[in-house]
């Protein structure tokens, strides 16, 4: 169950830059998950809110993961979301995006700086 280690990768990524910047608690952490990841992001949603429940940091935190759709391209020209079969030639596209998990911002609520 790789969601797991994903969750809490996802956990320890978002306290990390929490702590370095001071935070009272995070609010908030918005991820994009390629579709090719193979990964279900319900599921990684779940396991991250067992994850945080004994931080004070992350009480109120939200995960909110987006799944994001394949690019691919093939030498013919085509470039799309078709990834098995290049619609173009029938030839087997090159993935370019779409297995990445991306943290792509973190709320936070901070202390003022005096």
């Amino acid at each position: 169950m790789h969601e797991y280690s994903i969750a809490y990768d996802l956990y320890a990524t978002a306290r990390t830059a929490a702590l370095g910047h001071k935070a009272t608690k995070v609010m908030k952490i918005n991820v994009e998950v390629g579709k090719m990841a193979m990964v279900n992001p319900e599921q990684v949603v779940y396991l991250f809110d067992t994850i945080k429940e004994d931080d004070p940091l992350f009480h109120e935190a939200v995960l909110d993961c987006k799944e994001t759709e394949p690019q691919t391209r093939c030498p013919c020209g085509y470039e799309g979301t078709e990834v098995y079969v290049c619609p173009k030639c029938g030839a087997l596209p090159e993935l370019v995006k779409g297995r990445e998990i991306v943290v792509t911002n973190i709320e936070i609520d901070a202390e003022d700086e005096p």
